[in-house]
């Protein structure tokens, strides 16, 4: 998409291993690529989805 800035997540370490990127600048959307394939395809969430994702990840319960 054009305009997305590409950062890396913080959690991927420097040493080959799994990473991904994160476009979180676009209005209404969140996309996903892996480091090593950029041109592999893209995923697309909403940021509510994107935002359950992340909470999930670092174990937060938004439940209550």
């Amino acid at each position: 998409m054009t305009g997305a800035r590409w950062r890396k997540s913080t959690k991927s370490g420097n040493n080959g291993g799994s990473c991904v990127e994160v476009a979180d600048n676009l209005p209404g959307v969140v996309l996903v690529r892996d480091t090593k394939d950029r041109d592999g395809g893209t995923l697309t969430f909403g940021p509510a989805a994107w935002q359950s994702f992340v909470n999930l990840a670092k174990g937060i319960d938004t439940a209550s």
